[in-house]
């Protein structure tokens, strides 16, 4: 098995409000930890954000829902003692109510 360090990015600067953002979907023959995922408010006011975690099985949850980040802010909803572990298929995606306003980071272990 090979692993490999990755970063995906979202560029949240040209999205529309309330629009759920694929930050990252594990490929097939794949399985990934998530090290960490950071959301930044590049908006002149305060965001609410969801992050979802659409399993392959499909059971979808909330990672965070309607977290709020201040202007300027970051939500940090998976990083330090928290990891999450994606299957083949299963999707990671952020929503932003307000639009051009979230930028996202994914740092993850892909193992193949």
């Amino acid at each position: 098995m090979a692993n490999s360090f990755k970063v995906k990015t979202f560029d949240g600067s040209s999205t529309a409000g309330s629009t759920a953002m694929t930050l990252y979907t594990c490929p097939a023959s794949t399985e990934t930890t998530v090290i960490g995922l950071t959301i930044a408010n590049i908006s002149t006011s305060q965001i609410l954000v969801d992050v979802t975690f659409e399993n392959s099985d499909g059971d979808n949850v909330y990672i965070v829902k309607q977290a709020p980040i201040p202007v300027g802010g970051t939500l940090v909803p998976i990083g330090g003692e928290q990891k999450l572990v994606l299957e083949a298929s299963d999707i990671i995606k952020v929503t932003s109510d307000t639009a051009n306003s979230a930028d996202s980071t994914l740092s993850i272990l892909e193992i193949t």
